[in-house]
Order: structure tokens, then C-alpha cells, then sequence
């Protein structure tokens, strides 16, 4: 199977978040996306950004045009969540957003009505309907399919950095997982997702891709879940790991950090040389410790098995591309990185709320929905709950 690689400007940047939609009083999970997306499809049909609807009825997704900078897709995002606003406001429906909600049940929510969503919960059955899951999806221009699939296996080294900054699914159907992220381990159950498999080059991939749509697997490469993919229809890598970040300035972070890992990764392979790489047993490895540790846990970072808190090795590596943050006009946003390290990230703070709150998990939803909204910091939120 010949697959093009559409052509994309280098390191150009696309965003995607997916966003709960809640009862503002509540904070129980609502199906009121089908009607939201109605009335906002019909005041944004000539903006740069698209809202969209997602496999529940509780969920809209806003994704961004090409930025040619992290900036330009943020403001897209940002515009998005306006015209959303505009709508939900007089609806008594807030957005929200982490990788789970905190105590919403599967069998409450709504199927949308589209003929990909029904063949997916036929075929996967009690997984997919227990795909309560929200993410964000980066993506990143490559100049050249035959740097897709080396830069997608050197990304999977930083698997385990990206998924630990974006952790924020410590809870799943009211109860307490002792996982970071147990969004990781809930996605990957269904067909085709997952870490990406190992190939060499941009070849092999068209051959997964023949056996995958020869033997029914999937129909075509939009059915490739892998937590990093190659994208060809849009001419990027797409970094899918992550759980969906709770702030926009932490979306910001992640797509910085994206962005200026698939810089570097292409101009090592300019120069002729070798990209970072580890094992599958270690990729495996490294993603489940991610998962259950945070930004807490210790990774395997090269192909000798040398292991480092993944913190410190975030930090080493933010120290190597600094310079090309600079270059390419994200040094703000990628600043962002270190916010992330000082606060533990989504996870920790929800689980600093609910403590607060002794176990409440309605305190920890309405917490979401202020950080969506840009409201009290945790400190101050804190400190009101103890009052």
C-alpha cells in the first residue's frame, strides 16, 4: 500500500482538546453536545479553529488551524473555548478537563449517533463503552516522510516525560486508582492503540498498514490509536499519550515541549546522525511506571538501562533545547514546563483537593472547572475549603 505523506511547513504546530461538558451545579457529566455543537458549528463555520463532537455525547473537541507557532495554535484553542463559552454560559454547562472525570459512571453516558461510534462499541464491547477518557493530541510538521518513523521511535524515549506532565486521571468511577494516569492503561484496551510498534522506515508502516486494512483490522490510517503516530493526511507526527491537560497554559507547556523535540530529532537526522532510542520491553516499562507514578517516577532513559527520576531528566532535557524554544518562538509557553514540576501536575493537585475536602469528589470536579475557567489558584482554593 502507497500512503502519501502530505507536505507541512517544519515544525508547524496543530492542537486538539477534548473538553467535558458538565452541570454547573453538580458537576455530573451532561449529553449536550450534540446541541451546543449545533449552535456554535453555525457562528464559526469561517474560523481558523473547529469544534466537533467525540464519541460521548458529553464531550465536545476544539482543535486548532496550523500555527506556525505554539502561540498562533494557543489563540486558536483559546478563540474555540469563547465561542463555546458563549454558548454553555446561558445553559448552565462549564467545561472542564483531566484525563477521567472523578466519580462519573460509564452506563450514564451517551453514545453520539455516528456509524464509526456504534461499530466501535460493538466490536469492543465493555471497553469501549468504558472509554470515559479525555485527552489532548499534538501535532507536529515533519519536512520528510523518511524522518517520520525514526522521530516517531525517538519520541517514545520522552513517552514517559509527556504522559507525567499531563497526568490528571487519578480518579475513575468515584474511586481513588493510585495511578497518575489510569487513562494510560484504560486507552491502550482497545484495538490498535498503544505504544507504536518499532519499524525502520516509512515503508514498513505502509506495510503495517496493508496487513492491518487486508485482514479487517482497521479501514484505513485514522484507525491507527498508537500513543505517537505518524499523521499523513496532515504531513506530522501526532503525540497522543497524553491525558487531557486541566489549563490552557499547561496544554501550551506540552505542545512546546513536542514542538522543540521533533525540531531537534530533525535536525540530528540532517546531520546524518543517530536519534535516541530504548528497547519495546523498555518503552512497555517506562509507560506503565508513568502511568502509576507521575511525575514521581524513575524512567529508563537509554538503551543501556540507565534509569533517572524522570523529573531530572525532564529538566536535563529542557536545558538542550532551550535554545531551540528560542528559535522557534515557544519560550513562553515552554517556561510553562517548569510550572508543571513545581506543582505536581493535574494529578497532584486533585488529589490534594479531594484530601481537603475529606474525599469529596464533587469538590475536585468543581476545582477542575475553576483552573478551566482561570479562577483561584490551589493554594486559595485550599485554603477556602479548610475555613
Amino acid at each position: 500500500m502507497r500512503l502519501p505523506f502530505a507536505p507541512s511547513a517544519r515544525s508547524s504546530v496543530g492542537l486538539e482538546w477534548e473538553l467535558m461538558l458538565a452541570d454547573r451545579e453538580t458537576g455530573d457529566l451532561v449529553p449536550r453536545a450534540p446541541e451546543i455543537l449545533e449552535l456554535v458549528e453555525e457562528a464559526t463555520a469561517h474560523e481558523r479553529f473547529t469544534v466537533t463532537g467525540e464519541l460521548l455525547t458529553n464531550t465536545v473537541e476544539v482543535t486548532s488551524g496550523v500555527g506556525h507557532t505554539v502561540a498562533e495554535a494557543v489563540d486558536d484553542i483559546a478563540d474555540a473555548i469563547g465561542a463555546l463559552r458563549e454558548q454553555t454560559e446561558p445553559r448552565g454547562v462549564e467545561m472542564l478537563c483531566a484525563g477521567s472525570h472523578p466519580f462519573a459512571q460509564w452506563y450514564d453516558q451517551e453514545v453520539t449517533d455516528k456509524t464509526r461510534y456504534h461499530k466501535l462499541i460493538e466490536r469492543t464491547q465493555w471497553w469501549g463503552r468504558n472509554m470515559m477518557i479525555w485527552g489532548i493530541h499534538v501535532h507536529v510538521g515533519v519536512d520528510d516522510a523518511d524522518k517520520v518513523i525514526p522521530i516517531v521511535n525517538a519520541l517514545t524515549v520522552f513517552l514517559p516525560h509527556l504522559q507525567a506532565l499531563s497526568a490528571s486521571s487519578p480518579f475513575w468511577a468515584g474511586e481513588r486508582t493510585g495511578y497518575a494516569s489510569n487513562r494510560a492503561l484504560v486507552f491502550q484496551q482497545l484495538p490498535t492503540a498503544g505504544l507504536p510498534w518499532q519499524l525502520d522506515r516509512w515503508e514498513d508502516f505502509e506495510e503495517y498498514l496493508d496487513d492491518m486494512v487486508r485482514t479487517g483490522v482497521m479501514a484505513d490510517a485514522s484507525e491507527v490509536r498508537w500513543d505517537i503516530r505518524p499523521a499523513p493526511r496532515w504531513g506530522t507526527v501526532e503525540i497522543r499519550a497524553c491525558d487531557g491537560m486541566s489549563t490552557l497554559p499547561e496544554l501550551a507547556a506540552v505542545a512546546a515541549l513536542a514542538q522543540t523535540l521533533v525540531e531537534r530529532f530533525s535536525r540530528i537526522l540532517d546531520a546524518g546522525g543517530e536519534l535516541p532510542g530504548i528497547p519495546p520491553w523498555y518503552a512497555r516499562e517506562n509507560k506503565w511506571r508513568a502511568a502509576r507514578y507521575g511525575l514521581d517516577a524513575r524512567v529508563i532513559v537509554d538503551r543501556q538501562g540507565t534509569q533517572l527520576p524522570v523529573r531530572d531528566h525532564l529538566r536535563a532535557t529542557m536545558e538542550e533545547l532551550a535554545d531551540i524554544a528560542v528559535e522557534l518562538k515557544c519560550a513562553r509557553e515552554f517556561a510553562g514546563l517548569e510550572t508543571i514540576l513545581a506543582t505536581g501536575g493535574s494529578s497532584a493537585r486533585q488529589l490534594a483537593v479531594a484530601e481537603a475536602a475529606d474525599g469529596d469528589l464533587r469538590a475536585v470536579v468543581q476545582h477542575l472547572i475553576r483552573e478551566f475557567r482561570g479562577g483561584p489558584t490551589l493554594r486559595e482554593h485550599l485554603a477556602a475549603l479548610r475555613v
